[in-house]
C-alpha cells in the first residue's frame, strides 16, 4: 500500500502577460457556462415550485422513485464546480433539501437516506451527493450527512445491519437506511411492472413465461407473484457485484473526514470480492450467500444473482462497480494495481468471445444452457481504466475492440436519452468518451470545437423541448411509471464537452462513479471552486506524469487568478512546469511543488502550461486552498446524545 501524503502545500504564482488571440475553443466554453446559468434558473422554474419541491404528483409507490430526481438536478452543483453562478450554488443547495424532503413524504427516503434500494440506483442518485462535496465541501450539514451516510454500512450499528464486518459482506441486494430488505414485496415493484414487461424474464423456471423469448409479462398478476417468490428465495439475501458501487459513499465520507476507517473499508471490500473471484476460478460470481458461499441461494450456481450475468443489463452490471471500486481504491491507497479485478475480468470477457462477421463479439449474459447475447465490447469500462492508470496495457484493452460501428466520432444525442447511432438510452448525455480518449490518444484533433458546438446546439434543443406544449409538467400523465424520468428528458444542464475539456477526463460513470479528474480549478478572489469569470482552460495531452493546459483570459481589462489543482480531490502533486506562449516557445520553466498552482492571467492573456506531476501520492480531499481560514470558523459535527 503507498504511504499517502496529506500536504496542502501552494507553490508560488506563475504569472501569465503576453497577450493572446482569443482562440475558438475559448469564446465557446464561455458562452456554454453563460448559457448554462440562464438554462438551469429556467429548468428549475419551470419544475419546480418556490420551496423548490418538484412539481408532480401527490403519492409515489415502491421502492423506486428518487434517484430520478436526484439525477435530474445533480448537475446544477457539478456546474458550479466547473465556475456556474452563485444562483446556481444556491439552487443546487435547494434542490437537494427539497427533493430530499419530498421522497421522504412520499416514503422512499428515511431519515435522509432511500429507506431501502439496490446499488444500481443508490448509485445514480448519490452521484448529487457527491458533486456537492466538490462544490460545497465545507458545509455542516453536508459533512454530517456523509459521515451519517457511511455509517449505514459500517456494520457498526446493530438497528442498521446492511454490512457484515466479519465477512466483508453486504448482506443484501437491496439496503438502505431501513437496513438490508430480505423479503421484497408486490408493492416494492409496483412501478416497474408495465416498464419490465419488455425485459428478459429474471428466472427460468417461472410458469407461463417462456425464457427463450426474451421478454416477461410483470404486468400479469399469477406471474407477478411468482417473480416476487423466486426472487424472495434466491435473490433477497447476500451480496453480490453491484454493491461495489458502496465504495463511492465511503470514499466521499474519507474526503470529508480523513477517516481511516472509511478508506480501510472500501479496500477491504474490494479484497472481499477479489478472494471470492478467485474462489471462482479468476470468474467473479453474481452472488453470494449470508455464509459467503457462492451461490448459496441459487443451486450453488454462481450466474443468476440480482443484477448478474442473467439479468438483463449483463455483463454491464458486473464490470461497472469493479471499475468504480477500482478507481475509488486507487484513489484512497495509490496502488494501481487495485484496477487488476476489473482488466481480470474484461479480459476474460474477451477470451470468451467469438468472431461474428469478422469482428470480435464478447458474451454478455451467461443463462443455464452458458454464455449468450453476444455484442461488442463496450470500450468506456477501459477508458475509464486508463485514464486512472495511464498505462499501455490498458490503451490495448481500448484498442483491440471494433468500436467504429459502435460509437461515432460525435455522439451528443439530439433525441432526448438516446444515442444516435445505437438508438439506446444515453445515461445523463454521457456519450462521447469514446472521441475524447480518441482526442487524448493524438487522434481527433479537431474535437474540441466539434464537442463545444454539439454541446450548444444540445442545449438549444432541450430548451425548446422545455418551452413546447410538451414540456408543461401539467401536462404530463403522472400515472405513467416514466413520468418520473421527465425531469431528465426535459434537462437543458448537460455539458460533457465542456467538462472534458476543463477537467481532461471523461464524465463520471453514470450509476455511482466520483468525478475523477486530472485537473480542477478554483477563483483565488472570490475564494470559491470553478473557473474565474473570463477564462479558458483546456486540456490538450496527457501521461502519467504530466498535463498540458491552456489558460486563457479573455477579458480586455481584468486579471484573474485561477487556483490549478493537481487532480479532483487534490491527490496528485505538481513538480515542474513549462510554460509557453500561443506561437509554441518556451517562455520559462522551473520547480514547483504543491497540489495547488496559482496562475495570474493578465487582461487579455494566455498560457500554455506542461505541468509535470507525481499521481496518487496525497491523500485525497475535499479541502480548498483556503482551509485553514475556513476552519478556524467552522461548525463541528453535530453529536446526539445517547439516551
Amino acid at each position: 500500500m503507498s504511504q499517502k501524503n496529506s500536504s496542502n502545500a501552494t507553490t508560488s504564482t506563475i504569472h501569465a502577460a503576453d497577450a493572446w488571440s482569443p482562440p475558438t475553443w475559448a469564446l465557446m466554453e464561455r458562452k456554454l457556462i453563460d448559457t448554462l446559468n440562464e438554462a438551469a434558473v429556467e429548468y428549475v422554474r419551470r419544475y419546480t415550485r418556490e420551496d423548490g419541491t418538484i412539481v408532480w404528483r401527490e403519492d409515489w409507490p415502491g421502492m423506486d422513485g428518487s434517484d430520478d430526481p436526484y439525477e435530474a438536478f445533480m448537475n446544477l452543483s457539478l456546474l458550479y464546480t466547473l465556475g456556474g453562478n452563485e444562483e446556481i450554488q444556491r439552487l443546487s443547495r435547494l434542490m437537494w433539501d427539497a427533493i430530499t424532503w419530498q421522497w421522504t413524504e412520499y416514503g422512499q427516503i428515511h431519515n435522509e437516506f432511500d429507506a431501502y434500494y439496490d446499488w444500481m440506483h443508490h448509485g445514480e442518485g448519490y452521484l448529487y451527493f457527491y458533486f456537492l462535496g466538490l462544490s460545497d465541501p465545507h458545509l455542516l450539514k453536508n459533512r454530517q450527512r456523509a459521515v451519517k451516510f457511511a455509517e449505514l454500512y459500517m456494520g457498526r450499528n446493530p438497528e442498521v445491519p446492511n454490512f457484515d464486518a466479519e465477512l466483508k459482506l453486504m448482506r443484501s441486494p437491496i439496503t438502505g437506511s431501513k437496513g438490508p430488505r430480505f423479503e421484497m414485496t408486490e408493492e416494492d415493484w409496483v412501478t416497474h411492472r408495465g416498464v419490465l414487461d419488455d425485459y428478459l424474464a429474471p428466472f427460468e423456471d417461472i410458469p407461463g413465461v417462456d425464457f427463450a423469448s426474451g421478454k416477461c409479462k410483470w404486468s400479469d398478476d399469477d406471474i407477478y407473484r411468482e417473480i416476487i417468490s423466486r426472487m424472495n428465495e434466491r435473490k433477497a439475501k447476500g451480496d453480490v457485484p453491484l454493491n461495489l458501487n458502496s465504495t463511492g459513499l465511503m470514499t466521499n465520507a474519507f474526503m470529508y473526514t480523513g477517516d481511516e476507517s472509511y478508506r480501510q473499508w472500501v479496500l477491504d471490500y474490494l479484497a472481499a470480492w477479489e478472494e471470492r473471484t478467485k474462489r471462482n476460478g479468476g470468474l467473479i460470481p453474481d452472488n453470494v450467500g449470508l455464509s459467503d458461499t457462492i451461490g448459496e441461494y441459487n443451486d450453488g450456481k454462481w450466474w443468476g444473482g440480482y443484477y448478474g450475468y442473467r439479468w438483463p443489463h449483463g455483463f454491464m452490471s458486473i464490470i461497472e462497480p469493479l471499475t468504480n471500486a477500482g478507481m475509488n481504491a486507487v484513489l484512497l491507497s495509490g496502488d494501481r494495481s487495485k484496477l487488476d479485478l476489473a482488466r481480470s475480468q474484461l479480459d476474460l470477457n474477451w477470451e470468451l468471445g467469438k468472431e461474428i462477421n469478422g469482428k470480435w463479439h464478447v458474451p454478455n449474459k451467461h443463462f443455464d444452457a452458458g454464455w449468450t447475447d453476444y455484442r461488442i465490447q463496450v470500450p468506456t469500462y477501459p477508458i475509464y481504466l486508463w485514464t486512472i492508470s495511464m498505462a499501455e496495457e490498458d490503451a490495448t484493452r481500448v484498442d483491440r475492440i471494433p468500436y467504429e460501428d459502435h460509437f461515432r466520432k460525435i455522439d451528443m444525442p439530439t433525441i432526448s436519452g438516446r444515442n444516435p447511432v445505437t438508438r439506446k438510452e444515453t445515461k445523463h448525455y454521457i456519450a462521447n468518451t469514446v472521441p475524447w480518449y480518441l482526442y487524448m490518444r493524438g487522434q481527433f484533433p479537431d474535437y474540441p470545437e466539434q464537442i463545444l458546438k454539439q454541446n450548444l446546439e444540445l442545449i438549444t434543443l432541450q430548451l425548446e423541448k422545455l418551452r413546447s406544449p410538451e414540456g408543461d409538467p401539467t401536462s404530463w400523465d403522472w400515472d405513467h411509471p416514466y413520468s418520473i424520468h421527465q425531469w431528465q428528458e426535459y434537462s437543458p444542464v448537460y455539458f460533457e464537452g465542456l467538462l472534458q475539456m476543463m477537467l481532461g477526463a471523461p464524465m463520471h460513470i453514470s450509476h455511482g462513479g466520483l468525478q475523477h479528474a486530472r485537473v480542477r480549478y478554483f477563483d483565488a478572489k472570490r475564494k470559491r471552486c470553478g473557473l474565474p469569470e473570463d477564462i479558458g482552460a483546456l486540456v490538450e495531452a496527457l501521461g502519467d506524469e504530466f498535463v498540458t493546459l491552456t489558460l486563457v483570459n479573455l477579458s480586455l481589462f481584468k486579471e484573474h487568478e485561477v487556483v490549478v489543482q493537481a487532480g479532483s480531490f487534490g491527490e496528485h502533486q505538481f513538480t515542474y512546469m513549462e510554460s509557453y506562449n500561443q506561437n509554441g516557445d518556451k517562455v520559462d520553466e522551473g520547480d514547483v511543488d504543491g497540489k495547488w498552482l496559482p496562475v495570474s492571467l493578465a487582461p487579455g492573456a494566455g498560457i500554455q502550461l506542461k505541468l509535470h506531476m507525481k499521481r496518487y501520492v496525497n491523500q485525497p480531499t475535499y479541502e480548498t486552498p483556503w482551509r485553514a481560514e475556513v476552519e478556524q470558523s467552522a461548525e463541528k459535527l453535530i453529536r446526539g446524545r445517547i439516551v
